[in-house]
């Protein structure tokens, strides 16, 4: 279970307690200026049919570490600090037919990389394919092992 997952099971087996309001002066002191939002990203999560396996791509393809895994739930840390990844198992889980133009899809990731060849090269080795349709020139799209596309592109 995810530490997300652990924190909000442990909450909602106490007592209902409502946190303390913030004065408005120091709503004003934990945000930056002219920031407007209330939240912080804690994690993308995406839905798969093994999220072991998936975490495993993702962590070759980013080199980024697994800091849990098991049959329900894998997360990887972003060794830059921002936040990491999570992967769902789901019950059932089926791929969006989203490669054909009018295709549809619920998201997608893109990375930059360094040399768009290699990289495709690299991420197909790892298990991901190339689907025949491309929506444009620049950015590289491919699909992970579990079905979901991602994008490569040069950082220029």
């Amino acid at each position: 279970m995810s530490d997300l997952a652990t924190e909000q099971s442990e909450r909602s087996q106490r007592p209902e307690q409502r946190p303390e309001q913030p004065q408005p002066s120091e709503r004003s002191t934990q945000t930056g200026p002219g920031d407007t939002g209330f939240a912080r990203l804690a994690m993308v999560t995406i839905d798969c049919a093994d999220p072991v396996a998936l975490a495993s791509f993702y962590g070759e393809l980013l080199g980024w570490e697994t800091r849990h895994a098991d049959e329900h739930f894998a997360i990887l840390d972003n060794p830059e600090g921002g936040s990491p990844l999570g992967f769902g198992r789901v019950s059932g889980y089926r791929p969006e037919p989203w490669t054909e133009p009018d295709g549809s899809k619920h998201f997608h990731l893109d990375f930059y990389v360094d040399d768009l060849e290699e990289a495709t090269a690299k991420a197909l080795a790892l298990g991901a394919t190339e689907p025949s349709y491309q929506h444009g020139r620049t950015l590289r799209v491919l699909v992970d092992p579990a079905g979901h596309p991602f994008g490569l592109a040069p950082l220029e």
